[in-house]
């Protein structure tokens, strides 16, 4: 790879973890992916790679990438983060593939671990070893370069879904990368990745914009949304996420999702029984067992919360 010097420290300083560091998409997780190891003096230079011009000027002109440079350039950097929409993935990877450096690491963000595998597979071939998956469970409503921040991942989770084909060595320097952040990481297979964050991230944000599209769609939605106080604005929070992200996200998701939203109904159907019978005892009865475990997790639980 032919990296500039300036990227491998001056001699006699110790040469940095990621010598260059190329982020596919410089906004909230990629930016503050970048920013995270620039203060932990653990890169050299960074990358930015994006469709928007005026995006790429920005994130350069906060610190956050050294210089925006096309996608078969970035190709050849030491680590590559993918922090784009999972429904980009395949084009992304088949921008990288043909341009590949022999010792570059990719490395993804996605919320979706088994259709990302499968276009890594396809992509890639058989260089499918420089591919290390893995899902930062960090995020806001925010977006954007502006939104970055170096302290995203401190103290949060990183799942990572290594393959079979990835050497200790790639799979080390993605760890290590997301540690120098502050994140913990996790182990998963890809299959049991999207069963898990189906439950507790892809169905809460669907439920958030379904019940949204409910209220906006009754005759008399200003109203509601005039006496709507905190208890609204705290469950409808994630519906303000990206759509175009979510929408990538559902649908990768599906076959998980719909068992998950399946388990969902019959929970609904459990609470709407209770009513109609007017069964009090029984109402009482979920509503402490759900409300006691409710506490008892968040108990444990950094702040603020965060959505994935």
């Amino acid at each position: 790879m032919s990296h500039p010097d300036s990227a491998r420290g001056t001699p006699g300083s110790p040469r940095p973890l990621v010598p260059v560091l190329a982020v596919v998409g410089v906004g909230l997780i990629g930016g503050s992916f970048a920013a995270a190891l620039r203060r932990a003096g653990q890169v050299g230079e960074v990358w930015g790679v994006g469709r928007q011009a005026a995006t790429l000027d920005q994130a350069r002109k906060l610190g956050l990438i050294d210089r925006a440079v096309p996608l078969e350039e970035a190709a050849r950097a030491d680590l590559v983060l993918m922090a784009v929409p999972v429904g980009a993935t395949r084009s992304t990877l088949d921008g990288l593939a043909p341009h590949l450096g022999p010792s570059t690491v990719v490395t993804d963000a996605g919320s979706t671990k088994s259709d990302v595998v499968r276009a890594a597979r396809e992509a890639l071939g058989a260089r499918i070893s420089q591919f290390v998956p893995g899902h930062p469970i960090a995020g806001s409503e925010q977006s954007g370069p502006a939104a970055a921040f170096p302290d995203l991942y401190r103290g949060r989770t990183v799942i990572l879904t290594p393959l079979d084909e990835n050497p200790p060595v790639a799979v080390e320097l993605v760890e290590r990368a997301w540690t120098t952040c502050g994140a913990e990481i996790r182990t998963m297979r890809p299959d049991e990745h999207d069963t898990v964050l189906a439950s507790v991230s892809h169905v809460p944000h669907l439920l958030a914009f379904a019940y949204m599209a409910q209220v906006l769609g009754a005759a008399d939605a200003g109203l509601r949304l005039d006496l709507a106080g905190s208890g609204f604005r705290d469950f409808t929070r994630i519906a303000g996420g990206s759509p175009d992200m979510w929408r990538d996200i559902f649908l990768a998701n599906r076959e998980a999702m719909m068992q998950e939203t399946a388990a969902v109904r019959r929970a609904l159907d459990a609470f709407e029984q209770a009513m109609r019978q007017g069964d009090a005892a029984g109402l009482q009865a979920m509503l402490e067992a759900v409300s006691t475990s409710r506490r008892a997790w968040r108990a444990g639980q950094p702040s603020p919360d965060t959505n994935e």
